[in-house]
């Protein structure tokens, strides 16, 4: 009996720590979407390999990556350059790709550097970057001040810019001066977790569920100083913070468009995406979900509420495609399918999560033009 005991006693500490093993692993996979820091790459952006640079020309490892059309900021440890189209023509060894060079921002490309791609084309501030006259104002948050920068315009109605995972406020630049020859005033918000803004209590992002209440508090900024309406325009959980906001913000009615690039509609399926993409095993994706749940409060199909036919109220602009691997393109589409009358969406191909403008600058800005100028 005791044997039997002693053996019964021995499995259920193997299972207990079995348990804890995968509780953990799970905390760790959930870590990919919950910790992921401003303006470092994602885990499904791959490193790559810089073999070489010439006169107007940069030579990276072939990769899908590597191949994308558009133009990327390219990313180093202490270095930024924007990588233009792929040069087909040029000769390269079939293992590598050779990309037009525009710039180096800052730092220096070298053979054997590790670089990736990122949205942000620009970096420091609107004044340094674009030459555009801005002011550095705080709006004042729940947590505390939060830096943002105001490039005016003469319009009444204000354009509010909010970046997501991955990225950081520059990312707005992309698009700043487009907004700017149109006379839009634009605010670009740093909010909870960025550089010089507050950190959440817990340290953690909630992609979009908590950090919508400074989004809230940039909507009182703008109508404060004299906007009359204001369109959000959102990447990524900044696009999560733009629909929470025109849901239950207390300033609602001021909302008179959205703007959504890459959507996170579903934040079950962003945990999963980066999770896997950090090599978690299959089984324990579901944990990485329970975690995340359980660390930053995730119950439920919340979003739904703000995407529902009662939920979403003003007319919407998505760009989104199917290349995006954090945040599901069939999300957006199904979401214009079920709202036809307030929802339109530009699908743009071979993009991945936030960089649909990239891609394809022209057709990107052409389709907000024509979405923007009624709202004028």
């Amino acid at each position: 009996m005791r044997t039997v005991t002693a053996t019964a006693a021995a499995v259920t500490a193997v299972l207990a720590a079995a348990g804890a093993t995968s509780v953990a692993a799970g905390r760790l996979a959930s870590d990919a979407a919950l910790k992921a820091p401003p303006g470092r790459p994602l885990p499904t952006e791959p490193r790559l390999t810089v073999h070489g640079t010439a006169a107007g020309q940069i030579t990276l490892t072939r990769d899908l990556a590597s191949l994308r059309p558009g133009t990327y900021g390219l990313a180093g440890n202490g270095s930024h350059a924007v990588a233009g189209p792929v040069l087909p023509g040029a000769p390269h060894r079939p293992d590598t790709v050779v990309r037009r060079l525009e710039r180096v921002t800052h730092g220096s490309l070298h053979p054997r550097d590790k670089v990736w791609l990122t949205p942000n084309l620009h970096v420091g501030n609107p004044r340094s970057a674009l030459g555009l006259n801005h002011d550095d104002v705080e709006v004042l948050g729940e947590l505390g001040a939060l830096p943002a920068w105001f490039v005016p315009g003469v319009r009444e109605t204000w354009v509010i810019a909010v970046h997501g995972l991955g990225t950081t406020r520059e990312l707005a630049m992309n698009i700043m001066e487009f907004l700017h020859d149109r006379h839009f005033p634009v605010l670009a918000l740093a909010y909870r977790g960025d550089a010089g803004a507050p950190r959440s209590p817990d340290g953690l992002n909630h992609l979009g569920e908590t950090e919508w209440h400074d989004l809230d508090a940039a909507i009182r900024h703008a109508v404060r100083h004299g906007a009359e309406r204001v369109v959000l325009l959102g990447w990524s959980t900044g696009a999560t913070m733009a629909l929470w906001a025109a849901r239950h913000s207390e300033l609602r009615e001021r909302v008179s468009g959205l703007v959504l690039d890459s959507p996170v509609l579903s934040w079950e399926a962003t945990v999963r995406a980066l999770a896997r993409a950090r090599h978690t095993p299959g089984p324990l994706l579901p944990l990485a979900v329970r975690a995340a749940q359980g660390r930053a409060g995730l119950y439920g199909d919340r979003l739904a509420e703000a995407t529902g036919p009662e939920g979403l109220t003003v007319p919407t602009l998505i760009f989104h495609g199917p290349g995006d691997q954090v945040a599901p393109w069939q999300l957006s589409r199904r979401l214009a399918d079920r709202r036809p009358n307030l929802v339109a969406l530009h699908t743009v191909r071979s993009a991945p999560h936030g960089a649909m403008w990239n891609a394809d600058p022209e057709g990107y800005e052409e389709a907000l033009r024509r979405f923007l100028t009624p709202l004028m």
